[in-house]
C-alpha cells in the first residue's frame, strides 16, 4: 500500500524547480582595475555566460549592433548568450581586443586586469561563466541578450550587501578571497535571472510560458528527465492530462512545433554537450539520441546544428 502524500505544501511549477536547480560551473572570473581612457573589445562566447559587476566608477557597455549602455557603480549587466560587445571609458576610447591585453593569472579560474591612465577608475569584477545542465543552457537561450539590473542602488537591497562583500574581497584579495567572489558572483547570475522572469513580460510568452502551463508543463518536465525513453504523443497527452488531439494543437500553438520535433531537438542538445563533456562512443551518443545508426545521428545533428558531430569532438578536445 502507498503512503499518501500529506505535504502540505503545493508542488513548485517546472519554471520554479528549473530556478531551483540551477548550477553553474565558473568558468573564469577577472577583477579588473581600469583609469580612463580604456576600452576592450570581447569576443563572443558561444554557450556561456557573461556578467559585468561595477563595483567603483563607471562605464559603458555596448553590444555589437546596438547603444551603448551607461552602467555606474552598484550595477550589474547579463550578457545570458555570450554576444560580442565592447567595455570602454568612453566613446573616444579606443577597443583593445582582449587576447591583446596584459593580464595576470592567479589561478585556474581568476585573473585580474589593471589599466593605467590619467582620468577617473573603474573597477569591475567580470565573469564568464556555464550552467552545468542543457536545461539552464535552453533558459540562457530564452533570455534577451543584455539583462541590466540597477536594484543594488537600493540600500536596502541585499544585492548591495553582496556587492560590498565582493568588493572588500576584490581589494584585499586574501586567502579564500577568490572562492568568496565566484561563488557570490554565481548567486548574483542566478538571481538576475529570477528576475527577469519575474518582472518582464516576454517572460510570459513561448517556452517560458509552457514550463508554467499547468499541462504542458507536466509534458515538458517528463521529456527533459527521460529524454530516452520512447516517447509518443499519446504518451505526452497522458503526462499533460489532456486528450492527444487537444495537446497537440496546445503544444505547437504555445511552442511553434510539434511535441516530438522538440524532443527530437531536445535529444540531439543532449548529445551536443555529451560530444562535448565525454569521449562516450559517438554510436552510443547516436542511440541514445533515438537513432539506430551514426550516419542517421550524423545527418540530423548536421540539420540541426549546422556540423557535424565530428566538428563538436575536435573543438572540445585541447589543442
Amino acid at each position: 500500500m502507498s503512503t499518501p502524500n500529506t505535504d502540505p505544501r503545493p508542488r513548485p511549477d517546472p519554471l520554479t524547480a528549473l530556478l531551483d536547480q540551477l548550477r553553474l560551473t565558473g568558468t573564469l572570473y577577472c577583477q579588473t582595475d581600469m583609469a580612463a581612457p580604456w576600452g576592450i573589445a570581447l569576443p563572443a562566447f558561444e554557450g556561456l555566460t557573461l556578467i559585468a559587476i561595477v563595483l567603483d566608477g563607471a562605464c559603458q557597455l555596448q553590444l555589437e549592433g546596438e547603444s551603448s549602455v551607461l552602467l555606474k557603480a552598484g550595477d550589474l549587466a547579463l550578457i545570458p548568450n555570450g554576444a560580442r560587445h565592447d567595455l570602454f571609458s568612453d566613446p573616444e576610447a579606443d577597443r583593445v581586443p582582449l587576447d591583446k591585453l596584459d593580464v595576470t593569472p592567479l589561478s585556474q579560474r581568476y585573473e585580474t586586469l589593471t589599466l593605467d591612465g590619467p582620468g577617473p577608475r573603474a573597477r569591475i569584477t567580470y565573469g564568464v561563466v556555464r550552467f552545468d545542465q542543457v536545461l539552464g543552457a535552453q533558459l540562457m537561450a530564452h533570455l534577451p541578450k543584455l539583462i541590466v539590473s540597477r536594484s543594488a542602488q537600493d540600500e536596502d537591497s541585499w544585492i548591495t550587501s553582496t556587492l560590498a562583500i565582493i568588493a572588500r574581497e576584490s581589494e584585499q584579495l586574501s586567502p579564500g578571497g577568490e572562492a568568496v567572489i565566484t561563488r557570490l558572483t554565481d548567486v548574483l547570475v542566478i538571481q538576475l535571472v529570477r528576475s527577469w522572469l519575474a518582472t518582464e513580460t516576454r517572460a510570459q510568452t513561448g517556452w517560458l510560458a509552457a514550463l508554467r502551463d499547468p499541462h504542458l508543463g507536466r509534458a515538458l518536465t517528463a521529456l527533459h528527465d527521460q529524454p530516452q525513453r520512447d516517447w509518443t504523443l499519446e504518451a505526452l497527452a497522458r503526462e499533460a492530462g489532456l486528450s492527444r488531439s487537444v495537446f497537440a494543437a496546445r503544444f505547437t500553438e504555445q511552442l511553434g512545433q510539434s511535441a516530438i520535433s522538440y524532443l527530437t531537438q531536445w535529444r540531439l542538445h543532449l548529445a551536443h554537450r555529451v560530444l562535448s563533456d565525454t569521449r562516450a562512443p559517438m554510436i552510443e551518443i547516436a542511440e541514445t539520441a533515438g537513432y539506430g545508426s551514426e550516419a542517421a545521428f550524423s545527418r540530423a545533428f548536421k540539420r540541426q546544428f549546422g556540423h557535424a558531430p565530428g566538428a563538436v569532438r575536435r573543438d572540445a578536445d585541447p589543442a
